[in-house]
């Protein structure tokens, strides 16, 4: 099982992009159920962010709604999670508490990998990030 992030979702239903293709790729084999993945509250809640915030409310309806039917595993946002997302932001003062809820929820779910093209990832010890083309 991988868990995916808002990016993933957010290049496969954007413009034209490097990135859009292999995203595709990706979502398509999970929807043919090739490859377990779940999502994590918070990305969904990053979708609905930041299309509302670009004021393309229409493309963060449709991209959520097929983050919704690709992946409808959600992982909740616990008192548990929070707590873990504090704790790594001890330990990484860089670390954003979006980003720390993620890697909580990595943490306490210990997934095959995080796919997702966000870098930042990468600095938390024992956290593996693959992108897209690594699980095509």
């Amino acid at each position: 099982m991988i868990l995916l992030d808002a990016n993933i979702f957010m290049y496969a239903g954007g413009s034209p992009h490097p990135n859009k293709a292999p995203s595709l790729a990706l979502l398509e084999r999970v929807a043919r159920g090739e490859l377990e993945a779940w999502v994590d509250a918070e990305v969904l809640q990053e979708i609905l962010h930041r299309y509302r915030a670009i004021e393309r409310w229409e493309d963060g309806r449709r991209v959520f709604d097929h983050a919704r039917q690709v992946v409808p595993q959600v992982i909740p946002i616990t008192a548990v999670v929070l707590d873990k997302a504090r704790e790594l932001m001890d330990a990484h003062f860089t670390l954003t508490a979006r980003d720390a809820l993620h890697a909580a929820v990595y943490d306490l779910l210990a997934p095959e990998a995080w796919c997702s093209y966000d870098r930042d990832f990468d600095t938390i010890t024992g956290l593996i990030r693959h992108e897209p083309p690594y699980f095509l």
